[in-house]
């Protein structure tokens, strides 16, 4: 998505942005955005978000632990502001029951909690049985600069 900077004020920290469609929305730039006096009328700020779910069948008991890990990176002082950030969670689930027909699937987590899953295409099913665990890393990424008007 891209907007264009519609005001900023640097002292309440309001920035107010023009989305592609003409939609207006604000917000105030919290203390992380170090940069913001280099943000003008007119620049643009592009924003891109990615989201990703891996799964694999394991032998029982060879799954990993639970695990979430994030990393963040900020523009340099002086630079236009810019970050990004990265989060991705690694569960590991056993396989309760297994409904081919509606491609249904009742993962059972380490906490003991249940959940129910659709299997969008019926071959990711073969092989798989009762009891069999499955590793389940869930990605996601936003990343956002301010370009210079005209760009």
């Amino acid at each position: 998505m891209t907007a264009a900077v519609e005001s900023v004020d640097l002292k309440t920290r309001a920035v107010t942005l023009r989305g592609p469609e003409g939609r207006v929305m604000g917000f105030k730039a919290g203390e992380e955005v170090k940069n913001l006096p280099q943000v003008k009328v007119g620049d643009k700020v592009v924003a891109t978000y990615y989201e990703s779910i891996a799964a694999r069948i394991v032998k029982p008991g060879t799954g990993p632990p639970s695990a979430a890990q994030q990393a963040v990176a900020t523009a340099k002082p002086g630079e236009k502001p810019a970050g990004a950030m990265v989060q991705q969670v690694t569960v590991t689930a056993t396989v309760e029951t297994i409904d081919k027909n509606s491609q249904y699937v009742t993962l059972k987590g380490q906490e003991g909690k249940t959940v129910e899953v659709k299997v969008k295409d019926p071959k990711n099913l073969e092989g798989v049985k009762v009891g069999d665990e499955v590793v389940i890393t869930y990605t996601e990424a936003l990343a956002i600069s301010v370009e210079k008007a005209g760009k």
